[in-house]
């Protein structure tokens, strides 16, 4: 988990993406590390999940790729098969977080409330996502949460903007941020891969000023 946590933070921004062909998997993945940002939560919300990790993994290994949305074991194993490198989730799901823990993936299960907080604490999970973050108070939500937990680090995501992104960047309890943003279900669809990298450069680069320094 520590590599993971860590290959997430230096990247800054890890782009959520909802791919619906496979095909297009290694073109989104290559577009997103020519603009800056190594790695990728691939959603399963569609059939071509697990087939757009696989050939993630065999055609742009730099990439450091994960699942996202994954809700039942059955994902986890799905996932797992098709060469994630992490698993996040929405919400808090004990079966989903033992199998997980089980497979020894990093898992990175979504909160909103203490009580989840302390459920996900009680496996020993200390990096959760903060999920849905602007609909659930955003900033001043987050800043309330991290007070009492102090060993949590957190990934907001749900409504981040390169807007917004700032604030919840300066917070010391983030340790990234989830963006669908970067490379939208549209653009993807459009074939738009070269906006696409521009935008991921333009989000590396606001990671860069926020942080005052290096980034992968």
């Amino acid at each position: 988990m520590k590599e993971c946590l860590e290959i997430l933070e230096k990247t800054g921004v890890v782009p959520v993406v909802t791919l619906d062909r496979a095909e297009d998997a290694p073109r989104l993945a290559a577009a997103l590390r020519a603009g800056g940002l190594s790695a990728a939560e691939i959603t399963f919300r569609t059939d071509a999940a697990a087939e757009s990790i696989a050939r993630i993994r065999e055609r742009e290994p730099e990439v450091f790729v994960g699942a996202g949305t994954v809700l039942t074991k059955e994902a986890v194993r799905e996932a797992l098969s098709a060469g994630a490198r992490f698993i996040v989730a929405p919400g808090f799901n004990p079966a989903v977080a033992e199998a997980a823990l089980e497979a020894g993936i990093p898992y990175i299960p979504g909160v909103m409330t203490p009580t989840e907080i302390e459920a996900a604490m009680a496996l020993g999970l200390s990096a959760l996502k903060f999920f849905p973050a602007e609909a659930a108070g955003g900033v001043s939500m987050l800043k309330a949460l991290s007070a009492p937990y102090r060993s949590i680090r957190f990934m907001p995501t749900g409504g981040i903007t390169p807007e917004n992104l700032p604030a919840y960047q300066s917070l010391p309890s983030v340790f990234c941020c989830g963006g669908s943003f970067v490379a939208d279900r549209k653009r993807i669809a459009a074939g738009d891969f070269d906006g696409i990298t521009r935008t991921a450069r333009e989000t590396a680069d606001l990671v860069k000023r926020i942080r005052g320094g290096d980034h992968v």
